[in-house]
């Protein structure tokens, strides 16, 4: 999936005020057009390849979330940010969360959802500063969540993915 890079630079282009819309030529000559939509603290950039393959990328700097599978934002916890991207492949949420929760609570609040979803976690890993568990599950349900340390309590980075359909 090419178009996946050059997206991910127009957004960053579109936080730089650049263009509501365009096109980009790849190193590989490959061209895209897009277009970029704000509204407040959010924008959405939408990326079609040559190959009419379109890729969509919303965030929003603040506020709720969206999330697929039945998952939800941890009680309480604050919404720093919230991507979502979406493409022929499928789609996925991308969040950053902080709670003064801690990092053991917010471990077992995100398993026991991703084990509701049917996501088995294969992968998990502890350390002084971090948790980390991730997993996949049929139908291309994919799962990372990361649980850090920081000075007011603890942050979380969340991704959720889906294939088409699920």
């Amino acid at each position: 999936m090419r178009a996946i890079p050059a997206i991910l630079v127009l957004a960053a282009l579109a936080a730089c005020g650049s263009g509501e819309a365009g096109t980009t030529v790849a190193e590989g000559g490959d061209e895209s057009s897009y277009s970029v939509e704000r509204n407040g603290d959010s924008v959405e950039v939408r990326a079609t390849g040559q190959d009419g393959e379109e890729v969509i990328v919303a965030a929003s700097a603040h506020g709720s979330a969206s999330l697929p599978l039945g998952f939800t934002v941890y009680p309480g916890a604050k919404v720093v940010s919230n991507s979502t991207i979406e493409t022929h492949d499928g789609k996925g949420s991308v969040l950053y969360l902080t709670t003064p929760a801690s990092r053991e609570d917010v471990t077992r609040f995100y398993r026991g959802q991703a084990e509701a979803a049917g996501i088995a976690i294969a992968t998990q890993s502890t350390n002084n500063a971090a948790h980390s568990i991730a997993g996949e599950g049929s139908g291309g349900k994919t799962f990372m969540m990361t649980a850090s340390t920081t000075p007011a309590g603890t942050g979380v980075q969340l991704m959720i993915g889906v294939a088409p359909g699920s």
